[in-house]
């Protein structure tokens, strides 16, 4: 029993089986009580990129309510989800915990349209894939030790990060750089921890962001109320509260949605392992079982796209945050430009990089990868004056 009281089921992780980090330390293994998981998740915590996620976005761009999720709020939502669903089926919970707290990490300022305009940078240079990105950064970029680059973190949370959503089986250059690094068994599935922390996430963005779009004003009740999903949870809801206002209970919503996603997850995967007789099957048969053994049932896994779709045509493609992913795009896409044509203009330590492409390329998009999205504004700005202000207006 190496996580706490929490008793392992045969199929967890487990940290004295480990297969390791990739740089011998000093002084061995162990410092104080936690174990291999429990020394990620705290490197993670603690990590310069982790404390980045604060500001940078997760729907909205740079926000201006308090109340509205970023990257950061997300992914302890995403923890909490996790290390719930992971102490139920008998996993590791730290090592659970560690993945979703990470899983963002690698996404650039101003979420998916910074991402884009970074693909479109390195376009014929490999492309830019946030997923192997967060690899490179713990891998290699956030460097707080003096002996090795990186976070030295375990196999099985690297391992974890890159295949969290399925196997990779078309592998960017970023990744190939890690698999070469430390090889991640890129082809087959990844631990259940790790597949928790994947749907933990699904679960965790798919109803908060209908909380902080309604918060804004973008979505309304009565939209969400054609998604059978919700209208389905909403009537349990009123059904519950009958003198209370529909405005007090959408929080409510959210809450009952998120129970009946985990509460079907946990369900459906201890179903789905009884079926495939590895209920007392080890980690690696969870990786060598073929298909995904966490899951929703196939009417939420439905259900669940159907909320999708309307999110995506309601929220994420809304022309004000269209509008404001140009604004974006064009904000990154010109940093690349300067930082490629005058690499001097780079933060201290960035300025004497490779002048060589592909790898000068992708040092500045590492650079502006990193970057929050009021530093990437400051930083344009500080550039280009008031030059965006007049091309969007």
């Amino acid at each position: 029993m190496s996580a706490g009281l929490h008793r392992l089921a045969p199929y967890a992780c487990d940290p004295a089986s480990s297969r390791g980090r990739l740089h011998d330390e000093p002084g061995g293994e162990q410092r104080g009580p936690r174990d291999m998981f429990q020394r990620d998740r705290d490197r993670i915590i603690h990590s310069i990129s982790f404390r980045r996620l604060r500001h940078k976005t997760q729907v909205f761009i740079a926000p201006d309510g308090d109340h509205y999720r970023v990257r950061l709020t997300h992914s302890l939502e995403v923890a909490q989800i996790g290390r719930a669903v992971a102490r139920v089926l008998g996993l590791n919970e730290d090592l659970t915990e560690a993945l979703c707290l990470a899983h963002d990490i690698g996404h650039p300022p101003f979420g998916h349209a910074g991402e884009d305009a970074l693909g479109e940078a390195l376009a014929g240079r490999g492309g830019f894939d946030h997923n192997a990105h967060c690899l490179r950064t713990l891998m290699l970029l956030d460097s707080p030790y003096p002996r090795f680059p990186g976070l030295n973190l375990s196999w099985e949370m690297l391992e974890g990060l890159a295949k969290h959503n399925g196997p990779v089986l078309a592998p960017s250059w970023a990744m190939r750089e890690a698999d070469a690094a430390m090889p991640l068994d890129l082809a087959t599935w990844p631990s259940l921890e790790a597949q928790v922390a994947a749907i933990a996430d699904d679960i965790a963005y798919d109803n908060h962001d209908i909380d902080d779009g309604l918060r804004a004003g973008i979505l309304a009740l009565e939209q969400l109320l054609e998604v059978p999903l919700v209208a389905r949870n909403w009537a349990k809801v009123t059904a519950r509260y009958p003198d209370v206002p529909a405005p007090e209970l959408l929080r409510e919503l959210v809450r009952e949605q998120i129970g009946n996603m985990v509460n079907d997850l946990i369900a459906t995967t201890r179903a789905n392992l009884a079926a495939a007789g590895l209920e007392d099957a080890d980690a690696q048969a969870i990786r060598e079982a073929g298909r995904a053994m966490a899951a929703f049932s196939d009417e939420m896994r439905e259900a669940e796209r159907q909320l999708k779709r309307f999110m995506y045509a309601n929220l994420y493609h809304h022309p004000l945050q269209l509008a404001g992913a140009d604004r974006a795009r064009i904000v990154v896409s010109d940093l690349f430009e300067a930082y490629h044509a005058q690499p001097a203009l780079m933060g201290e330590g960035w300025r004497g990089g490779p002048v060589e492409e592909p790898m000068h390329s992708r040092h500045v998009v590492d650079y502006i990868a990193g970057m929050t999205d009021r530093f990437a504004e400051t930083a344009h700005r500080r550039i280009y004056g008031n030059k965006l202000d007049r091309r969007v207006h």
